[in-house]
């Protein structure tokens, strides 16, 4: 067995981590720790500015839990930047923002068995 010349070994492995990189940046869905929600209008503000771009598929908000899990349209997405601006515009605290393959459905069930 012939071994590869170390720059061709390093080369294979920068084009393997380059062809994962796309799906970790790529998540379908992001789950944000939001402070200052309290009541269902505060609810309706965020997703209604979050429904009103054009990467976003579904929201779900937990105002018990102070969750917001956004689901992205295939392909598509926000940065989490930009995620963080959208929700600070609409006047509240981020917390954390996860990205996850998990649906906003089964983020849902998550929060809801808690």
């Amino acid at each position: 067995m012939t071994r590869l010349p170390p720059l061709l070994r390093i080369a294979a492995a920068l084009a393997a981590f380059a062809t994962a990189l796309p799906a970790l940046a790529d998540a379908r869905t992001a789950r944000v720790g939001v402070d200052g929600m309290v009541c269902a209008f505060c609810a309706q503000g965020i997703e209604k500015k979050l429904k009103a771009r054009a990467e976003v598929e579904r929201i779900f908000v937990s105002l018990e839990n102070r969750v917001v899990a956004v689901g992205f349209r295939s392909g598509r997405t926000l940065s989490d930047d930009e995620l963080g601006r959208l929700i600070a515009d609409a006047g509240y605290k981020v917390t954390g923002i996860a990205r996850t393959d998990e649906s906003v459905d089964a983020i849902r069930d998550a929060v809801r068995r808690r």
